[in-house]
């Protein structure tokens, strides 16, 4: 245990001059799918992140500056429609100017953060651009960093060290999964919800990210001193190198200092290209072996043989610790009901339901539904597989569960046929029907697709919102009008608009 007496220098960042538009080092994920008939169409809460038109501030009311940095600053931010809270960062095109680097740095953010579903990566909604600024609408992380909890709270035991850490890695391995190399990973990136051991930690700014391929290595230099690896200096690397952040972080969670240090960035830099590090000194004395050896596996110099994020998140050490987290089996129990009960069957419902889930559910109730994904996602890669789920109910004795069933279950859950149960689909699913689907969540939902404000949702409305994406005839968009168009004049208006909702879970109590 320790507590935190160093949080890096912003000074100490190393980065090289780079065209993005043409580096390697960027892969781009973005595809169109091609729809032939309504049954092959399938949601992506990428679908409803998108730019939007019009002044921020006809849509947003500011409330206080939370962070200032040389782009720009962060605000938080009230919808005047949902009354929810935002945080809003702005940056000023006078500071990206005409550089094309710049330019696709923003960019390349904004396309990773559009792919990304996971607990414990801050999720973005919206952007906005207008003459002067550039304005990414995120979500608000009230409890500040970690570091900052950590300094308040004078020291940190081993179990919840790893309570925070094994966020932290499902975040990570959740990235790798998915070709995504974070590159900046330090404490000042991490925030909680809440000054509490028990918060939920969100990785956040991912403007040195990347999407990456496998088998080719990177050479561009990104970082910050402290934090940043060996192969990195040298120009050739790979995502482990954001596995040795991670344990530089866990060095300084349990000791108070970080095992590269210095006086200036030369020397930090210096001691981090020779990987040489030590244990010792009083703030050691009361460390496990086993944490002083998941350190070691992720400060390997060699990062052929470094552990990876997934192999971290089965190390003993984590393991042990989460046994000192408390589990509420009450609302796993419930989560599995919900899971097992949920059936949807048009389509235009599932696009809402999806909808909500990602950009306006009940904040307090995702916190607790995450805790409960995070305990069902047992290889912490940020999905539920078929044999995550059946475990799940065999733990709390669902022994008369067979795999058809579980598969029964993915199926109707899974609407983007991805295989697996996504973070929002779990939070899509296992919601309670009086929150989701609440009068002001439906209404603020049918305005999002009644985009002209007509009070009705037409087939070429349905075009605009997904067809950025899903490219489909004219006839796909029109049959989901027809299952819900209930008097026949081919649009969708808002009293069957909610009545195709609220039909959805006749079922659950």
């Amino acid at each position: 245990m320790g507590c935190i007496a160093c949080k890096s220098n912003p000074k100490n960042k190393i980065q090289s001059n780079l065209d993005l538009s043409t580096d390697q080092d960027r892969i781009s994920s973005h595809r169109i799918i091609k729809i032939k008939t309504k049954d092959q169409l399938s949601f992506n809460p990428s679908l409803f992140v998108g730019l939007r038109k019009g002044n921020i501030e006809d849509n947003y009311i500011f409330e206080k500056t939370i962070h200032t940095g040389s782009y720009g600053l962060v605000r938080l931010a009230l919808n005047k429609i949902t009354s929810l809270k935002r945080a809003i960062k702005t940056i000023s095109k006078e500071h990206i100017g005409k550089d094309m680097k710049l330019h696709a740095q923003f960019y390349s953010e904004i396309d990773i953060l559009k792919q990304t579903d996971h607990p414990n990566i801050i999720k973005l909604y919206e952007f906005y651009e207008d003459a002067m600024y550039y304005h990414l609408v995120t979500e608000y992380i009230p409890g500040g960093e970690l570091f900052d909890y950590i300094i308040k709270s004078k020291m940190l035991s081993e179990p919840i060290a790893a309570q925070f850490m094994r966020q932290l890695l499902s975040a990570v391995a959740y990235c790798h999964l998915n070709n995504i190399v974070h590159r900046d990973l330090k404490p000042e990136n991490l925030l909680i919800d809440a000054q509490s051991q028990e918060a939920t930690l969100k990785v956040i700014d991912f403007g040195l990210s990347a999407f990456y391929d496998s088998k080719v290595n990177m050479t561009k230099q990104y970082g910050t001193s402290y934090y940043v690896a060996p192969e990195v200096l040298r120009r050739n690397y790979n995502e482990k190198c954001d596995i040795w952040s991670c344990g530089v972080i866990l060095y300084i969670l349990l000791s108070g200092r970080p095992p590269f240090n210095g006086n200036s960035s030369p020397e930090i830099v210096r001691r981090v290209q020779k990987g040489e590090f030590s244990f010792e000194g009083p703030s050691w004395d009361g460390v496990t072996p086993m944490a002083k050896k998941l350190i070691k596996r992720m400060l390997d110099y060699d990062p052929n043989t470094r552990i990876s994020a997934n192999e971290a998140l089965t190390d003993e050490w984590i393991i042990y610790n989460a046994s000192y987290i408390t589990r509420d089996e009450n609302l796993t129990q419930i989560s599995l009901w919900n899971l097992k009960t949920f059936r949807v069957e048009q389509k235009l419902q599932r696009a809402v339901l999806t909808y909500i889930a990602s950009q306006i559910s009940n904040k307090e109730e995702i916190k607790q539904l995450g805790e409960a994904f995070r305990d069902m996602d047992t290889n912490g890669d940020g999905k539920l597989s078929k044999e995550e789920v059946l475990e799940a109910f065999y733990t709390l004795g669902g022994n008369g569960f067979s795999q058809k069933d579980i598969e029964d279950i993915i199926r109707q859950v899974d609407v983007n046929n991805s295989g697996y149960i996504d973070y929002t689909e779990f939070i899509m699913a296992t919601a309670r029907k009086e929150s989701l689907l609440c009068i002001e969540n439906l209404d603020s939902a049918f305005k999002a697709f009644d985009e002209d404000g007509s009070g009705k949702i037409s087939a070429i409305e349905l075009k605009n919102v997904f067809g950025k994406e899903l490219i489909a005839t004219d006839e796909v968009w029109k049959e989901m009008i027809n299952e819900v168009d209930e008097n026949g004049d081919g649009e969708i208006d808002l009293t069957e608009f909610r009545a195709m909702m609220t039909h959805i879970f006749d079922n659950r109590n």
